[in-house]
């Protein structure tokens, strides 16, 4: 079974500086992580998109090289949550607290 280069061991002692809480930083990370992933997702149906056809037959489905190719370029590129965590630890990532009002 391979490893993921991309899996690298995070201090969470960093992580958990920046809010001074673990588990808050992480909830900001993960907030982070789904804003990513959606854009990219985004991005690649939209480049999906233009190379459509608007016949299914077999032999088109296998022979749509532009597709493949894209599809491989997201696959390569790292994981929303790597990206999140860099742009949190490296101060990248504005949030802000609610302010709670009393009732």
């Amino acid at each position: 079974m391979a490893t993921n280069p991309s899996i690298i061991t995070r201090d969470t002692d960093k992580i958990a500086d920046v809010t001074g809480n673990l588990y808050e930083s992480v909830s900001v990370i993960s907030k982070r992580a789904r804003q990513i992933s959606s854009k990219m997702k985004e991005e690649l149906n939209n480049k999906l998109a233009e190379f459509a056809s608007g016949v299914d037959n077999l032999e088109e489905v296998f022979e749509n090289r532009e597709q493949i190719e894209i599809s491989k370029f997201y696959e390569r590129m790292p994981k929303a949550g790597s990206i999140a965590i860099d742009e949190f630890i490296e101060g990248k990532t504005y949030f802000n607290y609610r302010e709670q009002t009393e009732e």
